[in-house]
């Protein structure tokens, strides 16, 4: 099993209401919200229905994303003294392998939100009608660490 990275790309003009449903199930309900998920069949399934709408690809490190856009409820930022004071872990890096290597989830860490608001990406995305095979930005990718490292 591998984690995934869900980004949605496009707003809510024209979106049917089954993927509009799908989307909240996810979680991304804004442009520019990431989730992780991993790659079992049911996800896989829900994201082939929105693929028009939303980019994924396997996340690589999630260090970077935790450390830049984690968020705690309340709006505070996710830092290594919280992760040390209020779990087992030593830190981010020490959780993110962790999470990487399925020895730990999200909610290890309490009050940690599990959507993460990112930035819209430097340099564009390239293109938001197109599939990211034929040049732009949606649909399935094979990493995701470039265009988060844009969006952080």
């Amino acid at each position: 099993m591998k984690r995934i990275a869900v980004v949605r790309i496009r707003g809510p003009a024209g979106v049917n209401r089954e993927s509009e449903d799908t989307m909240r199930m996810l979680r991304l309900g804004r442009v520019n919200h990431c989730v992780i998920v991993d790659d079992r069949p049911t996800y896989m399934g829900m994201l082939r229905k929105v693929q028009s709408f939303v980019t994924w690809g396997e996340l690589g490190a999630s260090e970077a994303l935790l450390r830049n856009r984690g968020e705690l409820r309340g709006g505070e930022r996710l830092t290594d003294e919280y992760v040390k004071k209020n779990s087992k872990f030593k830190g981010i890096g020490d959780f993110a392998k962790a999470f990487v290597d399925f020895k730990a989830e999200l909610d290890d860490i309490p009050g940690l939100k599990p959507v993460f608001r990112l930035h819209p990406p430097r340099k564009g995305h390239g293109g938001v009608k197109k599939s990211f095979r034929a040049g732009g930005a949606l649909g399935e990718r094979d990493s995701m660490k470039e265009l988060l490292m844009r969006m952080r």
